[in-house]
């Protein structure tokens, strides 16, 4: 039995060694397909990348490659770089909408004319700036649903070529740049869910109601460089911005910060390059969360008290390029600074005025700043850093001017004029101890002096400008110098009637200027009444004034053009009156010379001819001639009826002329022809005249 079941156990175990061969045998074939499929499939995948590409995982790069379509793509591609080619619209293929994992194409600065249509719908960022893409419609945008940024700067889009409700197919879009295109005002139709919009560089001038409807989840507009001005922008427009944190209008043309600008969760405010002349009281209220305020390149000269008291968290201001005139009314600025402290980081706060600190820095006029003091307007000091209970006025001991700032027309302390009475004042008022006149000297000038009947510490100056309704004017205050008797108000309104309100300060151990009791008060305040000229008036009168000053000018003109005219011919005749009798006089003279000489000449005097004892018959230089008469020591007749000469040449030795004397020609047997030949000379040369 044992020998049978012998062969039956060495059969099984056969028969198991066979199936575990089987089963490695299958198992290595398995493993070495599986490794040639994966093989075989990393060779394909590195085929597909471009030749003219590089691929990088997922990330395709055909940048600046001078590519003018798009080449074929592999099939796990995400990212696309495509920018700086010469790309246009028919080298887009459209099997480039089928590749479903393409998240974001740069194609920026290419040669595209039209928005791209064949896109991958699972688009989330598109970049389209740098080419010439002129319409924006709303079917190339309703393909791409996904996307969330879009990129059109520097194209050529206009607001008529973005087509109505042209975003309304894309309801995750959070991000839209149309910065430096042809924009003329707020595209329409915007979609709810943006969050940043740049439209810089432009050509927008109007800003209506409306154009920010429905944006409530704006965090960041820009709209630098465009025509924005004050008269074209709706009060309520950026207010309907609820969540905004950013806002910028550089290089527009405001005049003052648009109005309820949205302030719960601003936190930068970019104003710089504008024509800001004004920064309103109360514009920057309630903007607690402000890091960063930018005034840089405007007209501001001052900032009235109070602008800075909600900024609790302003880390930067950023005013350079403005024109400050660093007086007392910015001490409330310079106290405010020194209690920031270095939480604040300030930049370009330098005065342009006054002239002695020029150049300076505010925030290092601390003796300039101590000659100022601040009033007690209600009963209250000024508390540091823009406190509720703060001041109103700020004053100074020798202003250089009187325009400060103005305040709200709210009651004082002093005892100012009521505003519930008809004041009948005068340009002057008199009182127990002050006497107070005031003169207009132009359209927004008032020239105030006092004289006083025993010296004083100081002065309260105050002046009241009367509106419509006298309760609605405004006041302003400040204190002058005890020595000083003048004062001129500058910086007023045209055609505006002012109360002008002075009284005399004294001492006190408790206080710096005050007055004992109510009673004494208003004893010693002394007012008068100015109203300052209309500006049109003005200019009227000073043009009639220059008129009637060159028509005052023209006899006065005449008369002296006229005397010079007649000096002249004047002076002229008389030179020709004395070259004229000064010719004649010599010609004459001269005639009369001749005549008397030839009547009294004797021989003696023709004899000396030539040399100069007389020259008025004859002059002989060099070789030349001599004259002698025919008859010999005989006078000559007054009127002789024919003179006889012998004019014959001399040839001396030398080759210089001779003069033969009288006696010499006696000699030489003077009236015979025998008397020529021995001396010489020929006898053609013999001759009668």
């Amino acid at each position: 039995m044992f020998t049978i079941m012998a062969p039956i156990g060495a059969v099984k175990l056969r028969a198991w060694l066979f199936l575990l061969f089987l089963y490695l045998t299958l198992h290595a074939d398995v493993l070495q397909f599986a490794a040639a499929t994966i093989q075989g499939y990393i060779g394909d995948r590195d085929m597909v990348c471009p030749s003219v590409c590089r691929c990088d995982e997922d990330f395709i790069y055909c940048n600046d490659r001078g590519l003018s379509s798009i080449p074929s793509l592999p099939p796990s591609a995400s990212v696309l770089y495509l920018q700086n080619n010469h790309i246009n619209n028919p080298g887009l293929p459209t099997s480039l909408e089928h590749h479903l994992t393409v998240r974001v194409v740069y194609l920026y600065d290419n040669e595209l004319d039209e928005f791209p249509v064949h896109l991958p719908p699972s688009l989330r960022e598109l970049h389209l700036q740098d080419n010439n893409i002129r319409t924006v419609p709303r079917s190339a945008l309703a393909r791409m649903p996904l996307l969330e940024k879009l990129h059109l700067d520097d194209n050529s889009i206009s607001t008529v070529s973005i087509e109505d409700q042209a975003f309304a197919d894309n309801p995750r879009l959070r991000l839209l740049f149309l910065s430096r295109n042809h924009l003329s005002s707020i595209p329409s139709g915007l979609p709810a869910t943006l969050e940043e919009l740049r439209l810089d560089d432009n050509r927008i001038s109007t800003i209506p109601t409306h154009a920010f409807r429905g944006l409530s989840s704006l965090r960041c507009l820009v709209l630098d460089g465009n025509l924005l001005a004050n008269q074209r922008i709706a009060d309520d427009t950026f207010s309907r911005l609820a969540n905004l944190t950013e806002l910028s209008l550089v290089r527009n043309s405001l005049q003052t910060p648009p109005l309820n600008l949205p302030s719960a969760h601003l936190q930068r405010l970019s104003l710089q390059d504008n024509a800001l002349t004004h920064m309103p009281r109360g514009s920057l209220d309630g903007m607690h969360r402000l890091q960063r305020l930018d005034l840089s390149g405007n007209n501001l000269t001052t900032l009235p008290r109070g602008l800075f008291r909600d900024l609790e968290s302003l880390g930067q201001l950023l005013v350079r390029g403005n024109p400050w005139h660093c007086g007392c009314n910015l001490r409330w600025l310079y106290d405010w600074l020194h209690a920031r402290g270095n939480t604040i980081t300030v930049r370009g706060l330098t005065c342009n005025g006054p002239e002695r600190v020029r150049d300076m820095a505010l925030i290092e006029l601390s003796s300039q700043m101590e000659e100022c003091e601040v009033v007690r307007t209600s009963g209250n000091r000024d508390r540091v850093g823009g406190a509720e209970g703060e001041a109103d006025s700020s004053t100074t001991l020798s202003p250089p001017q009187g325009s400060l700032f103005t305040l709200r027309s709210k009651r004082p302390g002093l005892g100012l004029p009521d505003s519930g009475l008809d004041y009948t004042l005068g340009s002057s008022g008199v009182g127990k101890s002050l006497a107070l006149n005031v003169k207009p000297l132009s359209h927004n000038s008032i020239r105030v002096t006092w004289s006083v009947a025993q010296p004083t510490s100081s002065f309260r100056l105050s002046w009241l400008r009367l509106g419509t309704s006298n309760a609605m004017g405004s006041i302003t205050e400040t204190l002058v110098r005890g020595d000083r008797r003048e004062y001129l108000l500058t910086s007023l309104q045209p055609h505006s009637s002012y109360i002008i309100c002075m009284m005399p300060l004294t001492a006190s151990s408790g206080s710096k200027g005050t007055i004992s009791g109510d009673t004494d008060a208003d004893e010693a305040l002394v007012c008068a009444k100015a109203e300052t000229s209309d500006l049109i008036l003005l200019e009227g009168n000073q043009k009639e004034n220059e008129d009637s000053q060159q028509m005052s000018a023209l006899p006065l003109a005449g008369i002296i053009g006229g005397a010079t005219a007649i000096v002249s011919l004047a002076l002229i005749f008389g030179i020709f009156c004395w070259y004229g009798h000064r010719t004649g006089h010599l010609s004459s003279r001269d005639h009369y010379t001749r005549s008397s000489s030839r009547k009294s000449k004797n021989y003696d005097d023709y004899i000396e001819s030539g040399t100069k004892k007389d020259n008025t018959i004859l002059e002989i230089r060099g070789p030349g001639f001599q004259m002698t008469p025919m008859a010999a020591c005989q006078p000559l007749q007054p009127k002789p009826l024919r003179e006889d000469y012998i004019i014959h040449t001399i040839f001396p030795s030398n080759g210089t002329g001779s003069y033969k004397g009288a006696d010499h020609v006696s000699n030489a047997g003077y009236g015979t022809n025998r008397g020529y030949r021995e001396g010489g000379i020929p006898d053609i040369d013999y001759c009668y005249t």
